[in-house]
C-alpha cells in the first residue's frame, strides 16, 4: 500500500520497550542488592536506563501524536480507554492496602492489645500536617481544572499559570509528607499497623511525585505549542490521574489518619 487508508496507527518498531525493561529488571535487583549488601552501581545504572527510555519514549509519542498526526479520533479514543482502565487499576492495587488496613483495624487481635490503634502506638494527629496536606491536594485538584478550562478556552497564559500552581502544590504536598515520615513517633517495623500505614501513604507519595512529573511534561509541552483546544489528550490524561491521587487520598485522610487514630 503507498498510502494509509485507514485512520488507525500502526506503531513503528521500536526498541524502548526492550530497553524499558531492561531497565526496570536492574533498577528492582539493583534495590535488592543495595537493600542487602549496600551495593548502589545495578540500582543507579538500571535508574539512568529507565530515565532515558521514558525521555526517548514520550519523544516519539509527542512526535506522532502532536506533528505527524498519527492520534486521530480512533485512536485518541483507544488512548482514553486505555486511561480509563490503568486507572482502574490503579484502584484496585490501593483497595489491597484499604482491604488490609480495616482487615487489622476492625477486629484487632489480642497481640494488638484488642484494641486500634495497637497498643504502644501513638498515632499522628489527624488535626495537622495532614490536614494541611489535604487542602494542599484539594487545592491542587482545583488549580488542574483551571489548567483544563483554560486550554479548553485557548487561554495559554492562565494554563500556563494553572499548571505552575498545581506542579507546586504537588511538590509541597511531598515536602510536607517527608516531614511527617521523619517525625513521625513510629516506623514501618511497628507492626501491622506501622506497615499498613507506611505502605498505603508511601504508595501514594509516589503517585504523587509521578502525577507531578506527568503535569511537569505537560507544562513543557503547553510552554512549546503542542496543546490546542480540541488536541491535547495529554494533558487530559494527567489531570485524570491527579484527580485519582486527590480521591484517593481523601479515602486515605479519613481512613487512616483520621478514623484509625
Amino acid at each position: 500500500m503507498t498510502q494509509q487508508a485507514h485512520p488507525f496507527h500502526l506503531v513503528d518498531p521500536s526498541p524502548w520497550p526492550l530497553t524499558g525493561a531492561a531497565g526496570a529488571l536492574l533498577m528492582t535487583s539493583g534495590l535488592a542488592m543495595w537493600f542487602h549488601y549496600g551495593y548502589t552501581v545495578l540500582m543507579l545504572m538500571g535508574t539512568a536506563l529507565v530515565l532515558l527510555t521514558m525521555f526517548q519514549w514520550w519523544r516519539d509519542i509527542v512526535r506522532e501524536g502532536t506533528f505527524q498526526g498519527h492520534h486521530t479520533s480512533p485512536v485518541q479514543k483507544g488512548l482514553r480507554y486505555g486511561m480509563v482502565l490503568f486507572i482502574t487499576s490503579e484502584v484496585f492495587f490501593f483497595l489491597g492496602f484499604f482491604w488490609a488496613f480495616y482487615h487489622a483495624s476492625l477486629a484487632p487481635t489480642p497481640e494488638l492489645g484488642g484494641c486500634w490503634p495497637p497498643t504502644g502506638i501513638t498515632p499522628l494527629n489527624p488535626f495537622e500536617v495532614p490536614l494541611l496536606n489535604t487542602a494542599v491536594l484539594l487545592a491542587s485538584g482545583v488549580t488542574v481544572t483551571w489548567a483544563h478550562h483554560s486550554i479548553v478556552e485557548g487561554n495559554r497564559k492562565q494554563a500556563i499559570q494553572a499548571l505552575w500552581l498545581t506542579i507546586l502544590l504537588g511538590f509541597y504536598f511531598t515536602f510536607l509528607q517527608a516531614l511527617e515520615y521523619h517525625e513521625a513517633p513510629f516506623t514501618i517495623a511497628d507492626g501491622v499497623y506501622g506497615s499498613t500505614f507506611f505502605v498505603a501513604t508511601g504508595f501514594h507519595g509516589l503517585h504523587v511525585i509521578i502525577g507531578s512529573t506527568f503535569l511537569a511534561v505537560c507544562l513543557l509541552r503547553q510552554i512549546l505549542f503542542h496543546f490546542t483546544t480540541g488536541h491535547h489528550f495529554g494533558f487530559e490524561a494527567a489531570a485524570w490521574y491527579w484527580h485519582f491521587v486527590d480521591v484517593v487520598w481523601i479515602f486515605l485522610y479519613l481512613s487512616i489518619y483520621w478514623w484509625g487514630s
